[in-house]
């Protein structure tokens, strides 16, 4: 399972979901479910998110540990 800081990394550059999901190109509510951890966005969409937020893929998403 993944876990991640997007809401962090938004929140941070008062992006609101909405924005963001334009930025990205997705909608407001993929960006409130991968926050909410109920949908792991595919590597292509974090690796944009990623880029939008200006930080590097593996700051936003990490395997959960078990």
């Amino acid at each position: 399972m993944l876990e991640n800081n997007v809401k962090l990394f938004r929140t941070s550059q008062n992006l609101t979901q909405e924005q963001l999901s334009k930025k990205v190109n997705c909608t407001r509510q993929t960006i409130n479910s991968i926050e909410k951890n109920r949908y792991n966005p595919s590597l292509e969409l974090a690796l944009v998110i990623a880029r939008v937020l200006e930080c590097d893929v593996n700051e936003l998403f990490k395997l959960k540990k078990s």
